[in-house]
């Protein structure tokens, strides 16, 4: 009697690296609608947010905006009672992320920073550096969980790492023009460009080998170190 070959599993068509993507959805919910809300009364919309713009030009009211979002916080409420992931709220699950990202958001300038001046020349001051980078749930989901996780989708012709190599380095790339951008985009430097290329690949890394959590909340917590220092 022979027996039956398990089925194999079926290959996620969008690939996003070795996180729970649902569970880093529930962790980074409450960053999202805080910044949501927040733009409210900071009077500054992140340079890769151009829903919110739009959402609030279609609106044209802050009580429609907060009414929208309102729904938005009670639908995700039921969605995560539905799909029973109340547990990944838990502290004994958030305080690891938190504290791992915190790590990465208090090493990630400071290497940055020696790979620019000693092993690219490029001259470091005060002026250059960057600082604030907006809204990091905005720019992870951008340029990390849409353009990263979409070019290994889209080059999955590709040889796996090869696919890979290349989704870090475009949309690390693409995330560094992004903030030259525009009107409204800062003047270009080399030293800049460089150093969000380089942090941008290093996001691209807590993404693939950690989870959207991880990156958005080292996002985060970078920026409220650069706005701090």
């Amino acid at each position: 009697m022979t027996k039956k070959r398990a089925p194999k599993a079926a290959t996620p068509s969008f690939d996003t690296g070795h996180g729970d993507l649902a569970a880093s959805l529930v962790l980074i919910f409450p960053v999202l609608l805080a910044y949501e809300i927040g733009v409210l009364f900071a009077g500054r919309v992140n340079g890769a947010d151009v829903v919110t713009r739009a959402l609030y030009a279609t609106l044209g009211s802050r009580t429609l905006y907060l009414l929208v979002h309102a729904t938005i916080a009670i639908l995700f409420l039921v969605w995560i009672r539905r799909g029973r992931r109340w547990d990944t709220l838990r502290l004994d699950v958030v305080a690891p992320v938190f504290l791992e990202a915190a790590i990465y958001a208090l090493t990630l300038g400071t290497v940055i920073t020696l790979i620019l001046h000693h092993v690219l020349g490029l001259a470091i001051g005060g002026d250059t550096l960057i600082s604030a980078c907006g809204a990091g749930v905005h720019e992870e989901l951008v340029f990390r969980l849409g353009l990263l996780a979409g070019l290994v989708a889209v080059l999955k012709g590709l040889e796996r790492r090869i696919a890979i190599v290349v989704a870090f380095v475009v949309s690390s790339l693409l995330f560094a023009a992004a903030h030259h951008a525009g009107p409204g985009g800062e003047p270009f430097t080399t030293h800049a460009f460089a150093f969000r290329s380089l942090a941008g690949l290093a996001f691209a890394a807590i993404f693939w080998f950690r989870s959207l959590a991880h990156a958005v909340y080292a996002h985060v917590l970078y920026d409220l170190v650069v706005a701090a220092s």
